[in-house]
């Protein structure tokens, strides 16, 4: 730690007239070198990182750890948590030579803070600190040390007023409000409540929440009415936000980089901070490239390669023209433009593995070929024929051996993916999410691969299903198609015997009414007799017509209600995959 002499009168800073523009206190990130960054950006003050007191105090590891700054460092304000008013009033007296004030964090939300009786649990203590701000202010002996509280509001609006004054009464510098409860974390922030508060006091207060772009500084400022603004997340993704630009400048990337090396900073931290910066203006296969970095020089190298080193530009010239050129191009890119000059991906910028992209395919292929059987205006018939052509005649040799191993691939790959997504759904993957902050959208990115491959495995293995009992039972539509029209044949057939026999009879009565005579009687009874034999054979092959139609009749039955319980188990099928992918988007929420 080094000295930086006389201390800054930070209160002075307020009574300029213009709203300060802060950087927040982000554990691993608001170290010395991103606040060297930001300082270069319009940056007004700093804040370290949230210091646990009692550690700092205990060890001198963690002193030498934790807090770091140099000469340049002004304005700097230490955050710490505490829950005791004499700990923390000791760790102000020893950074207070090296720094402009302490700030209290009474607003972190993470449990592990809460449990200890740190950050936001402290906003239900309003005398516990303003006992914590009275002992730093009566032990720091220097009048322009600042002591300030960082809190979140309550639900109920008047109890955080309360608390406000209360500070205000033992001496705080002043407050600043993250505009959500305990409870929220990407909820909208509640601009009102930083108003009431700032209405309901007579020291300065600072917002805090979803600050992202230097527009939104004023906008808070004119619905608040505060005094400054603190930015988090905006910064890491845009050191150089409060300097008005949109995204971060590559001038700004390359200082990150003079900086880092010049202070040694660890490549962990020098690695995470540049993949916050190049997230909104690079790829995803890019990105996939960039994160897999491991070393300074490889990150060097990238940078050089991909957007131009600027140190290359010949003396005078502008140091962010080349830069900013393929900075540019690439942003435009990220929103759907087109590219003026096109450079080759690196490889392995692929978005899907081969083998899901293989997939992928088979799925559509699926969907294709079950919308094509249902085109209506082709008949069960049509498509019988199609099947009995000599291709597939060859192919319906290997057709079991076919569908059992694709069966048995697609759901080897649908097991995979299920396991996939339990490993990225679980609470250990989470907690060490927590632990490596830049690991979260790493995270997030792999759970949705491998839940967008258990979608994709999953139907296809259910369309392969479908696709298999859709041509089984167009074949069996067409025979019972084919059954029925031979059953109307042969029932024709026996209607045009019995009418033919209904002539006849008529025709024998006719004769034996006009006969004459023994002889006519008995020739017309021979006739007869022989028109009854013939009658009784055509009856009895009508019966066996009748019986052979029912017979077949019950097995059409037969075959139709072994089609129904084969459809309620597909359904079966089906209710289980979905609920399957309903349970793996609950793990994911």
């Amino acid at each position: 730690m080094k000295s930086a002499g006389d201390n800054t009168a930070v209160m002075d800073m307020f009574e300029k007239g213009k709203v300060l523009k802060i950087c927040a206190p982000m554990v691993r990130y608001s170290k010395l070198a991103f606040r060297s960054l930001v300082r270069k950006y319009n940056c007004d003050i700093c804040f370290t990182p949230m210091i646990v007191a009692s550690d700092f105090l205990r060890s001198v590891k963690a002193r030498d750890s934790e807090f770091t700054t140099n000469e340049h460092d002004r304005p700097l304000i230490v955050q710490f948590a505490a829950h005791d008013a004499q700990t923390l009033a000791e760790a102000a007296c020893v950074v207070a030579p090296f720094s402009d004030g302490v700030d209290l964090n009474c607003g972190c939300p993470q449990r592990w803070a809460m449990s200890a009786g740190y950050g936001a649990c402290l906003i239900n203590k309003p005398e516990l600190v303003k006992d914590m701000v009275t002992y730093v202010r009566n032990q720091v002996d220097n009048p322009n040390y600042t002591t300030s509280i960082k809190i979140r509001i309550h639900k109920d609006l008047q109890r955080t007023v309360d608390l406000c004054r209360k500070a205000e009464s033992a001496g705080v510098s002043w407050i600043t409000v993250h505009g959500r409860t305990a409870e929220e974390r990407h909820q909208p922030v509640h601009y009102d409540a930083i108003k009431t508060i700032k209405d309901s006091v007579s020291i300065p207060v600072i917002a805090n929440g979803d600050i992202k772009y230097l527009r939104d500084v004023e906008a808070t400022h004119q619905l608040t009415g505060v005094d400054g603004v603190m930015a988090a997340r905006g910064l890491l993704a845009n050191p150089a936000m409060f300097s008005g630009y949109e995204d971060t400048p590559l001038e700004c990337i390359w200082d990150w980089v003079d900086i880092s090396v010049e202070q040694g900073t660890p490549f962990t931290c020098f690695h995470h901070h540049l993949i916050y910066m190049l997230e909104r203006v690079s790829s995803q296969p890019e990105r996939k490239v960039f994160n897999s970095l491991s070393s300074t020089s490889a990150v060097i190298d990238y940078l050089q390669s991909t957007y131009g080193s600027v140190h290359d530009l010949p003396e005078g010239a502008n140091r962010k023209s080349k830069f900013e050129l393929n900075f540019a191009l690439q942003l435009l890119s990220q929103r759907g433009r087109t590219w003026a000059i096109h450079r080759p991906l690196q490889k392995g910028s692929v978005t899907m593995t081969l083998q899901w992209t293989a997939v992928a395919f088979f799925l559509y292929v699926e969907i294709g070929i079950i919308l094509l059987l249902c085109i209506p205006f082709i008949s069960a018939k049509g498509w019988q024929r199609v099947f009995h052509l000599r291709v597939w005649d060859w192919m319906s040799r290997f057709w079991n051996k076919v569908f059992l191993t694709m069966i048995i691939i697609l759901i080897v790959l649908f097991l995979d993916a299920v396991r996939e997504v339990r490993k990225y759904s679980d609470k250990q993957a989470g907690a060490d999410s927590k632990l490596q902050p830049n690991m979260v959208d790493h995270l997030h990115m792999k759970l949705f691969r491998a839940q967008r491959n258990l979608y994709i495995s999953g139907f296809a293995v259910f369309l392969w299903l479908v696709m298999k009992r859709v041509v089984t039972l167009i074949n069996q539509l067409a025979s019972a198609s084919a059954t029925t029209a031979e059953l109307q044949a042969r029932a024709d057939s026996a209607n045009q015997n019995v009418e033919t026999c209904t002539k006849e009879n008529e025709q024998l009565k006719r004769t034996l009414m006009e006969g004459k005579g023994d002889e006519a009687t008995a020739e017309g009874m021979d006739l007869l007799r022989e028109e009854v034999e013939k009658l009784k054979g055509n009856l009895q092959t009508a019966e066996d017509s009748l019986m052979n139609s029912q017979s077949e009749a019950d097995v059409m039955k037969k075959q139709m209600d072994g089609l129904a319980r084969e459809y309620e188990r597909l359904m079966k099928e089906h209710q289980e995959l979905q609920n399957l992918q309903e349970n793996s988007n609950k793990k994911d929420d």
